[in-house]
């Protein structure tokens, strides 16, 4: 594609980005056709090559419209389309890039202002967040609908396991999930700890950037990212091996700091370096899958649905590992037809563009359903808690099955 950007760009750093990307897109239209909004809408302006079209426009000058921030604020940035793409146009980083110009040429209105204020204060800080969540958990009985949905019921998170092991990885703690699902991080720690690994948490780290940095807010999303960094690098010069993701959303974020970061000269080989390090849960356990077919092979008779999130199987380009894992150890894991299509939580998606989310959640809802699971599993908190504000069958994180079993398998063995 020709591109010819305007002066206000096409020197920066972002212009020079982003006309790299457009020159790949030969508008084959091969993307549209795993667009979960264009399937939805049937507009061509709501899906990839639409929008790439309306990018390009805005950054070689033509005024961005309300109409044109409108068809970008549509788009969930799944990446289905990254993965569809023939000539590996990275569609993630140009929408990235044409949001924040268009958010500068046309605002918002005060409504719209005020959501998105809220989203970028209250969900990457811990100290409100938490406070915030428990509360709703305590009054979820008598919320309205719309709220009951964002406020998983309160869990348990169980012990954190002690033990000191030579192997040690970090892990992400996150910022909204250990309000919202404390028991995936803990029952990570303990399947690792059984595998001879010790988690570690960094107290100072917090939301991996993707909140603020997907709202427009670059630069505040590019300081959360510093500020993990800064957390993260006493444990990596001490040899902590990896850093572990039990989000896979928090996953594609971590593993493009080095990217993000480049220009950066106080951060950039760091920033490279936790990139290299990130693995998401689904690429460690595998390691293990011996020990784990050993001990757990035939423990669980249940009929799974398996959920990949857009941010595994589109953002990390990981896919097969969990059901390869689980279908090792004896679980019997379907996927849904259309499984590469999103869910609809997508992040702040979902409060952002509710009706979409829905559709979008009620169509994965019945395509799950159709595979006859009593439970299903996914990788996300963001698709967890979305899935399951629609349906009464178990939504858990994959790891925690693998616990759950664990501790079947413990009881089991114990004298008396």
């Amino acid at each position: 594609m020709q591109t010819n950007l305007a002066d206000f760009i096409k020197d920066t750093r972002e212009g020079k980005e982003a006309e790299d990307i457009l020159r790949k897109c030969v508008h084959c239209g091969f993307c549209t056709a795993t667009c979960p909004t264009y399937q939805l809408l049937g507009d061509e302006l709501d899906g990839p090559r639409g929008r790439i079209y309306l990018i390009k426009q805005v950054l070689e000058g033509k005024p961005a419209t309300v109409k044109t921030q409108q068809h970008l604020d549509r788009c969930l940035t799944c990446r289905n389309c990254e993965t569809t793409c023939p000539s590996g146009v990275q569609y993630g980083r140009l929408v990235d890039i044409g949001r924040q110009v268009v958010e500068k040429q046309v605002g918002r209105p005060l409504f719209q202002k005020l959501n998105r204020a809220a989203l970028k204060a209250v969900l990457p800080r811990k100290w409100i967040f938490n406070p915030a969540m428990k509360l709703g958990q305590s009054l979820r009985a008598v919320l309205p609908k719309s709220l009951q949905n964002k406020v998983p019921v309160a869990q348990d998170a169980g012990l954190w396991p002690q033990t000191e092991h030579a192997r040690k990885m970090l892990l992400l703690d996150g910022c909204v999930q250990p309000a919202m699902s404390p028991n995936i991080n803990a029952a990570t720690a303990r399947v690792l700890d059984a595998m001879g690994v010790q988690l570690q948490i960094a107290p100072k780290a917090g939301c991996c950037g993707a909140i603020r940095y997907h709202l427009n807010e670059h630069e505040d999303g590019l300081n959360d990212m510093r500020m993990n960094i800064d957390a993260w690098w006493p444990y990596v010069e001490a040899g902590a091996e990896a850093i572990v993701m039990t989000a896979s959303g928090c996953g594609a974020t971590v593993k493009e700091y080095g990217h993000l970061l480049a220009h950066d000269e106080a951060y950039a080989a760091r920033a490279a370096k936790i990139s290299a390090l990130t693995r998401d849960l689904s690429e460690i356990l595998p390691e293990f899958q011996p020990q784990l077919v050993q001990c757990l092979q035939g423990k669980i008779n249940k009929r799974i649905a398996w959920h990949p999130p857009c941010t595994l199987q589109h953002g990390q380009q990981i896919r097969g590992k969990v059901e390869g894992l689980l279908t090792a150890i004896g679980v019997d894991v379907k996927l849904c037809a259309d499984s590469h299509l999103c869910c609809g939580s997508a992040g702040t998606y979902s409060v952002l563009q509710p009706k979409l989310s829905y559709q979008l959640r009620d169509n994965k809802l019945r395509n799950l359903a159709a595979t006859d699971a009593e439970m299903i599993l996914s990788a996300n908190i963001g698709c967890l808690t979305h899935l399951q504000s629609g349906t009464d069958t178990p939504v858990i994180h994959w790891v925690e099955l693998i616990d759950q079993m664990m501790q079947v398998q413990e009881a089991e063995i114990e004298p008396g």
